[in-house]
């Protein structure tokens, strides 16, 4: 070979960590595979989307622009073709859908726009991390998008176990003391609180608002993830973190790839945390994070901002009312699922076999227990000789807690075929756990 021959050995440590091999593996396996069934990816159903919709929301973002905020037709025509605003131009859109469906009242300019959900994650990180002594505590089984990005970012990751109600208040205490007894600071506490990926678990109100106090007692951020909180099986919502903080403790990251669609890479991030600036000025978080944004991606892209205000225009900002058809959806889906394992794992099939899952309240994944390891050759495994793909849990745990567990997503597929795919998952689960 000539020329230059770059060594891994004098790259970033995150380009060969093999924590960030895993989405890569599974990636993989479903392009070898085709036509497996697959349980493994958390997107939305693509049933719900018509290429006619995105030319809808953009003439509504349009005619918004001009009727609403008075824009001249040059005045739309830069909006919508040029940078624009490092955070965002849709913000008050934004403020006022998570007002009308979480209550959680933020002020526009404390709303940054950002590509996707996991910028939000960066900005946030790299903004509220300072030095090598602060500590991100995270949930344990955690989402990898915000483990990556600690890793990419040099920040160093403390776990807290996660109960079958998600993350235990004292659990999370327990750790900070851990971390300063280790000499370093816990800065703040990543947490999915409904129907968290992977594991579908969901805090109580009460530990919600116990949570809000150890923050407050040991001096945490949270880092508040909420792309699922729609997408109720059974129940009310529950109020997020966010819309109970009165300390301005959380910093909420949200994302339209599940409740609008994924294509359009728009999230956001509500940081309207005072900051003290050197010259004893106070501004919020979000003018820090623009500070950065401006940096990296410069600002989310105009075109996308509008087809994504143009479906807040069309929803009068009520988000959930839209999801109507889409929360039925996935409810249905979530339901089909625990039902084919009932039928195929009747109690006693179970108890002799040594399998397990929860029955998560919403959302779109559940955990199921096997007895033999759900690695990466067993999902090469069932993809090649069963025709059915599911996500290791052990790539979202930092110890060897889900070496024994696999995740299942129902948000992709339809019901027909979902009843289909758990009948060659349980001949693969029963094989495997036979042999």
């Amino acid at each position: 070979m000539s020329g230059v021959l770059l060594r891994a050995a004098d790259l970033h440590g995150s380009v060969t960590d093999p924590g960030m091999e895993s989405m890569n593996f599974l990636n993989e396996v479903v392009g070898r595979f085709p036509d497996a069934i697959s349980f493994a990816p958390g997107r939305p159903y693509e049933g719900f989307f018509e290429t006619s919709q995105v030319f809808d929301y953009l003439k509504a973002y349009t005619d918004y622009l001009e009727r609403e905020r008075g824009f001249t037709s040059a005045q739309v025509r830069t909006n919508i073709f040029q940078y624009g605003r490092t955070n965002g131009h849709i913000h008050d859109l934004i403020a006022r859908t998570v007002s009308n469906d979480e209550g959680i009242e933020v002020s526009p300019q404390s709303v940054v726009v950002t590509v996707g959900c996991q910028e939000g994650m960066l900005l946030t990180l790299r903004a509220l991390f300072a030095g090598p002594d602060d500590v991100l505590l995270v949930s344990s089984p955690c989402y990898v998008g915000i483990t990556g990005t600690a890793t990419v970012l040099d920040i160093p990751i403390h776990p807290v176990p996660e109960g079958p109600h998600g993350v235990d208040p004292a659990a999370v205490a327990a750790a900070a003391a851990e971390v300063r007894a280790q000499g370093k600071r816990p800065r703040a506490m990543y947490l999915v609180p409904d129907f968290a990926n992977p594991s579908g678990s969901s805090m109580p109100v009460e530990a919600r608002e116990e949570l809000l106090r150890v923050a407050e007692q040991e001096d945490l951020l949270l880092l508040e993830d909420n792309p699922y909180g729609f997408f109720l099986r059974e129940g009310n919502p529950r109020p997020t973190l966010k819309a109970l903080d009165r300390a301005k403790r959380v910093i909420y990251l949200g994302s339209f790839a599940k409740t609008g669609f994924p294509g359009a890479r728009v999230g956001y991030v509500l940081a309207d945390q005072p900051v003290a600036a050197l010259d004893g000025t106070v501004g919020v978080l979000a003018d820090s994070l623009s500070k950065i944004k401006s940096m990296t991606t410069v600002n989310t892209a105009a075109l996308s901002q509008a087809a994504i205000g143009g479906m807040l225009v069309l929803a009068d900002c009520k988000l959930r009312d839209a999801n109507a058809q889409a929360i039925d959806f996935y409810r249905t889906n979530l339901q089909t699922v625990l039902d084919q394992l009932e039928h195929h794992f009747p109690a006693d099939v179970r108890a002799s076999l040594g399998i397990s899952w929860n029955a998560p309240e919403g959302g779109f994944f559940l955990v199921v227990k096997v007895p033999f390891p759900a690695n990466d050759a067993a999902l090469h495994r069932a993809a090649g000789d069963y025709g059915v793909l599911w996500t290791p849990m052990s790539y979202f745990h930092h110890d060897t807690a889900g070496d024994h567990q696999l995740r299942l997503s129902c948000s992709a597929l339809d019901p027909d075929t979902i009843v289909e795919g758990m009948t060659r998952l349980a001949r693969f689960i029963k094989d495997s756990s036979a042999a």
